[in-house]
């Protein structure tokens, strides 16, 4: 193995599966959601997005369900 490569005259390529890594989506999220994902995201240093993301993945991880409880008038 050499010590040193000469990477230089390598052509780069884009990445093909780097489409399907995420797609983007448009949401309507509650300012006090975005601001608490914002908070949370400069005290670990990562973008609030990615932060989100994150979270949501561990809930798919987690095979979490939702469970919404109408509050009925009386």
């Amino acid at each position: 193995m050499k010590a040193e490569y000469d990477l230089s005259k390598m052509k780069s390529r884009r990445n093909p599966y780097a489409s399907k890594l995420k797609k983007p989506v448009t949401m309507r999220l509650s300012e006090d959601v975005v601001a608490y994902f914002k908070g949370m995201a400069a005290d670990a240093g990562v973008p609030y997005q990615s932060l989100i993301n994150l979270y949501l993945r561990d809930c798919v991880m987690q095979h979490r369900q939702v469970q919404i409880v109408w509050s009925t008038k009386s």
